[in-house]
């Protein structure tokens, strides 16, 4: 049996059934009110300075934005984990990476000065960080806290 998630459209509001091995497919839901479309993402998207503000900024659901770099072999070790939750959490949490290398701007904003980063953000702002290598748990219990 599929497992159905209940998403809330970004645009009216309305909590919709969506089957989430159809969004694993490459199927994109429509609200059932409104019929706008809505982005579900199953992998981390991948933010930059640029894009920062669309992606994370105003995003319609809470981000964890993952502050990495190529040569961190602690970043390196969180990846396959925020993989793992960016399926587990679709439609609830967004899971974004921003590589600090590529884009200081965002990092310099919110002080990052070690990675690992993984930020908390609510509608732009920050809500909480961890920094470090933690078990995944750990970023769940904060997940949690994120989405209520």
């Amino acid at each position: 049996m599929a497992e159905i998630r209940m998403i809330r459209c970004a645009s009216c509001g309305t909590t919709n059934r969506v089957p989430m091995d159809e969004v694993e497919r490459g199927s994109t839901p429509v609200c059932g009110r409104c019929k706008s479309r809505m982005a579900i993402d199953v992998r981390p998207v991948v933010v930059s300075d640029a894009t920062y503000e669309s992606e994370v900024a105003r995003s319609p659901v809470p981000v964890l934005l993952d502050l990495w770099a190529p040569w961190c072999g602690p970043c390196r070790m969180v990846a396959p984990v925020l993989e793992d939750l960016a399926r587990e959490w679709a439609g609830r949490v967004r899971i974004a990476k921003l590589n600090v290398d590529e884009n200081p701007a965002t990092a310099s904003r919110f002080g990052v000065r070690s990675i690992p980063t993984l930020l908390m953000l609510k509608g732009g702002r920050e809500i909480d960080r961890i920094v470090g290598v933690v078990p995944q748990r750990e970023i769940e219990r904060q997940l949690e806290r994120l989405a209520q």
